[in-house]
């Protein structure tokens, strides 16, 4: 889903602000280190910015701090996971806390793994023209 310019740019801004809980979690993630999984960072998706994406399993990956303790927060973090869920897209959240412990961060890792292993997606082959392929019975 094309988010809009702004959040794009927004979207820019925050991978050059990112937080230390999130830096440490983006370094265990870049460049397939885990498992191979494949990650964006600070990736819009509608109106909205998720921490990690992973598209090969539609898994979204996000690292709540004290603020999101708050019960409006709270609130805003419901109805942005149904609305994510509503497209298929699936939500891990970890306190940031978390992450700056060595022996959660592994269990934080192999969390991530696991889900991403039970959501990857399979390519889809495409016809010539960049179509997807007729379904067999003509559809």
């Amino acid at each position: 889903m094309r988010a809009p310019r702004l959040t794009f740019e927004r979207a820019r801004a925050l991978r050059g602000a990112m937080t230390l809980p999130e830096v440490v979690l983006w370094q265990a993630l870049r460049a397939g280190k885990l498992a191979g999984l494949r990650c964006r960072r600070q990736h819009p998706i509608g109106p909205f910015i998720l921490d990690f994406y992973c598209p090969a399993s539609r898994l979204a990956v996000e690292v709540d701090g004290s603020a999101h303790d708050v019960p409006d927060q709270a609130r805003h973090d419901e109805r942005r996971t149904a609305w994510l869920a509503e497209r298929g897209i699936r939500v891990l959240r970890f306190a940031a806390a978390d992450l700056l412990k060595p022996d959660m961060l592994e269990g934080v890792l192999l969390t991530i793994a696991e889900a991403a292993a039970e959501g990857r997606v399979a390519a889809l082959p495409r016809s010539r023209g960049g179509r997807e392929p007729s379904e067999p019975n003509g559809g």
